[in-house]
């Protein structure tokens, strides 16, 4: 019985103890200003399956308290510091209850032996969950060309992260972004450059090295995207120059010298091509399938003298008819958007799943806006030919790269607005009506996680699952032999 008393005893110390070190608000001061938390969590809506957006005060704080509230139920974080980490398995019951409603969050800090509640703001959980697996190259944003490049995946609904090819299994090489068929991880493709390298196609799991390049093109495949019916990709060829800007305020310039287009037919292992879209008078690149196949979406300059009027080279966004049933190209271009006549120049169009909107990158010039501060992304209703410049989403730094969820209401894109060098996977929602609501960073275990990050995430790509190979099959792939393709 003694026992008994002595264990409890030591129960309830420990219980005050724990209390002790985690004080709770009283007579709190209210300000008028938004806490100042990082990253910037305040009125966004969220996806239902996001995993916890936790988060760190700028202020050195003694101890925060944060509440979120949904109707009665409520998640409190409670801590010492100015860090708040939510649990997960709490942070997924209250999403659970809370989606398709609006959660009020305060926050409220100590110190100095002084309480301060802030304004508090809104998390609206949307009914609508992103697909939730993520996939982007992590690379060091300096002047080189490639070092130590990796290709991740990551479980937005958690932390879990994995490389999915590492550079230090494939020699060194340099390696380009991983791309879905229709956000499906049982198609989709990574490049793998250099001598004995290719393009890595996954089918269910089984990979094999391609060699997508005939003799008169001016390089191997680099920008792509699968037709729906996963027979077919569209493909750039590009001969690209990296150059250095004389002028301080610019760092990186990268041009192409030559592209084309082209498509290739993973079944037959042929190369179909127009001289519609290697035109000897015209840069095309950045090529895409309509989610029904039916069109191939690209960009297109008239050749300018490189680089002396490279402030001249201005791409317009262009579709071209597709037979998926066939392989024919059609004989007609049409031009969506002149990037000639608005002196703005479009990079990497790609088409919502439901067919409604593309989105697309503007810059003032040229065909890399990662390195243009101004680079925006703007949305083009299909259905009414309506641009909306996307003023929530986009900042005074770049914004580009990005790719869409399944539902066609979720985007993801890479956006240097925290300090014009790292680019960070940003989400938003895309309304049923197009509109597009503020963007927020893909949430990180460790609140810190993006003060101490040294590399760039590029290229974000959105998947409905978990991808069936690992780092080692691509490393067994490339050393493999490769299949050729020929002209049709």
């Amino acid at each position: 019985m003694k026992q008994k008393h002595t264990l409890l005893s030591v129960f309830v110390l420990i219980i005050m103890a724990l209390t002790a070190c985690t004080p709770t608000p009283e007579n709190a001061m209210k300000c008028d200003a938004m806490p100042p938390m990082y990253p910037d969590y305040t009125d966004i809506t969220i996806p239902c399956n996001i995993a916890p957006l936790n988060f760190l005060l700028r202020d050195e704080v003694d101890a925060v308290e944060v509440r979120a509230v949904c109707d009665a139920e409520t998640l409190m974080v409670n801590t010492k510091g100015n860090e708040v980490c939510y649990g997960l398995k709490e942070w997924k019951n209250f999403m659970e209850k809370a989606t398709g409603r609006s959660v009020k969050v305060t926050v409220t800090t100590l110190k100095d032996g002084r309480w301060t509640e802030y304004q508090p703001f809104c998390w609206n959980v949307s009914k609508d969950p992103v697909d939730p697996y993520l996939t982007y190259r992590l690379i060091e944003p300096d002047y080189e060309i490639f070092q130590n490049l990796s290709l991740h995946e990551r479980c937005v609904e958690n932390f879990d992260e994995r490389a999915i090819s590492d550079y230090g299994l494939v020699g060194n090489r340099c390696m380009n972004c991983h791309t879905y068929g229709s956000q499906s991880p049982t198609l989709s493709m990574l490049y793998v450059r250099g001598e004995g390298g290719g393009a890595i196609l996954n089918r269910d799991g089984k990979l094999s090295k391609l060699n997508i390049k005939t003799s008169d093109m001016v390089s191997g495949s680099v920008y792509f995207g699968f037709s729906p019916n996963g027979r077919y990709i569209v493909f750039s060829t590009n001969l690209i120059i990296p150059a250095f800007h004389a002028r301080p305020n610019k760092r990186l310039e990268v041009f192409d010298s030559a592209s084309d287009v082209y498509v290739a037919d993973l079944e037959q292992h042929t190369i179909l091509s127009s001289t519609l879209l290697s035109d000897s008078t015209v840069f095309e690149t950045f090529p895409t399938f309509s989610p029904d196949g039916k069109y191939i979406y690209y960009c297109a300059s008239p050749k300018v003298r490189l680089p002396m009027e490279l402030k001249d080279m201005h791409y317009s966004l262009c579709r071209i008819a597709f037979d998926q049933s066939t392989g024919t190209l059609g004989t007609e271009v049409d031009t969506l958007f002149s990037g000639q006549g608005n002196k703005t120049s479009v990079c990497h169009p790609r088409v919502s799943p439901d067919g409604r909107f593309i989105v697309y990158t503007v810059a003032d010039y040229g065909t890399f806006p990662i390195w243009h501060q101004e680079s925006d992304l703007q949305l083009m209703n299909l259905e009414t030919g309506a641009i909306d410049e996307m003023q929530t989403v986009n900042s005074d730094k770049s914004d580009t790269y990005h790719s869409w969820s399944s539902t066609s209401r979720w985007l993801v894109f890479a956006s240097k607005r925290d300090d014009g060098l790292f680019g960070k996977p940003y989400f938003c929602y895309i309304d049923r009506k197009g509109k597009a609501h503020k963007p927020f960073v893909l949430p990180q275990k460790n609140p810190r996680f993006y003060d101490n990050n040294l590399k760039s995430f590029n290229a974000p790509e959105i998947g409905k699952g978990p991808l069936p190979f690992n780092a080692m099959d691509v490393k067994r792939a490339v050393e493999g032999p490769s299949v050729d393709f020929g002209s049709k």
